[in-house]
């Protein structure tokens, strides 16, 4: 059983927390953008009000434990492994609640090479706890403009978690999924579920433009997100997006597992 010494040793040597590899110049970065306003930052989040960059840098430090100091112009960034675990026991209180109401629930990942494993293990016991792990529009076509301009992906779903695929023969990067920051495969997801009558998921966990596109839908939605995603923490400051954890959500997968261990612990989900 993880307990919260544990989870905290475990977050700084793992580097989910503490000193993570994102740069401070990727989340100043980011910070820009979305004061701009860019959508690619925005990844589904309609903001109530302008937030600028300074405003920005203060709310991360808060929710994050990053640098408060604009100044702090390189380097790698920090979170702070105390905000880290707290988030994570409200994360766990969401899944507690959904669980014993055996509500609906929704899956999704941008993340796949990385946070399949997290999400499935929730699908899992979600559903052993008599949730209904939804799964609409599998196959769905969906285009998101990308780098490289627009692209065509299919909405799939693995051990219950949605994610998109590039179209074409299997190999082995197409069978993992794409990463992808975009709203539009939650969208289309949630669209499909309403236009076949229901059921509509009570909660959507995820990260990136699962959670944002969910939450700024009216769903209550849930996730990870790291230094660099300030969206995410954007959507819980005005009440949009219920739960943000923050760490690195870009390491090995494996050490995503305690994690799994330790909300499902706290959710008494554990099987």
């Amino acid at each position: 059983m993880w307990g919260t010494e544990a989870l905290r040793a475990h977050l700084l040597a793992a580097r989910l927390a503490g000193v993570v590899a994102t740069s401070r110049e990727e989340s100043l970065r980011s910070y820009r953008l979305f004061a701009a306003r860019d959508p690619r930052v925005l990844i589904g989040i309609d903001p109530e009000r302008g937030w600028g960059v300074r405003e920005l840098i203060e709310l991360m430090a808060d929710k994050c434990g990053v640098s408060a100091d604009p100044g702090h112009v390189s380097g790698h960034d920090v979170i702070d492994p105390e905000l880290t675990v707290a988030a994570l026991d409200a994360f766990a209180g969401r899944l507690a609640d959904v669980a014993d109401r055996g509500a609906p629930v929704l899956l999704g990942t941008g993340h796949p090479h990385r946070l399949l494993g997290f999400y499935a293990a929730l699908a899992d016991a979600l559903s052993a706890a008599g949730c209904t792990v939804l799964t609409p529009a599998q196959g769905r076509c969906v285009d998101i403009t990308t780098r490289f301009g627009l692209r065509t992906y299919n909405l799939d779903y693995v051990r219950g978690v949605a994610l998109v695929r590039q179209p074409g023969p299997p190999s082995s990067g197409r069978a993992a999924g794409a990463h992808t920051h975009s709203p539009l495969p939650v969208r289309v997801a949630l669209a499909a579920a309403a236009d076949a009558g229901g059921p509509l998921p009570e909660l959507v966990i995820g990260d990136h433009g699962w959670v944002c596109g969910a939450g700024q839908l009216g769903f209550e939605a849930i996730g990870p997100a790291d230094t660099d995603d300030p969206a995410l923490f954007v959507g819980e400051a005005e009440g949009v997006v219920s739960v943000v954890v923050p760490l690195d959500d870009a390491v090995r997968s494996e050490y995503y597992r305690p994690l799994t261990r330790y909300v499902l612990n706290r959710a008494c989900l554990s099987q």
